[in-house]
């Protein structure tokens, strides 16, 4: 047998059995005209989110008494999902605009 060929067998096998790493996931929510969306979003802890402000005005995400994340007006940002939560959030200039968050554990 090769060399070759007995390390493409190997990496099949580390695959097939599960030694690969999970990649985590960036999940995209657009803010468009005073909207989230999606609304609903699922992950898995180590994924992220990317809020992307389309609006001309500043927007948040917050999770009254746990955390908030800003969002200037036509940029996007970066949030990391550190622990396994349910948790509904909504716009703290905007409380009509809402959504949930579902962070399930890898």
């Amino acid at each position: 047998m090769s060399i070759v060929y007995r390390r493409w067998v190997f990496v099949a096998l580390g695959l097939l059995l599960g030694g690969g790493q999970a990649q985590a996931d960036a999940i995209r929510v657009t803010i468009d005209q005073l909207v989230f969306s999606p609304d609903i979003i699922t992950a898995k802890v180590g994924d992220t989110i990317e809020w992307i402000n389309k609006d001309p005005i500043d927007h948040t995400a917050t999770v009254k008494g746990d955390w908030e994340v800003m969002i200037p007006a036509g940029q996007t940002v970066i949030q990391p999902l550190e622990k396994a939560e349910a948790v509904d959030f909504y716009c703290r200039f905007h409380p009509n605009m809402m959504g949930r968050i579902i962070v399930e554990e890898k």
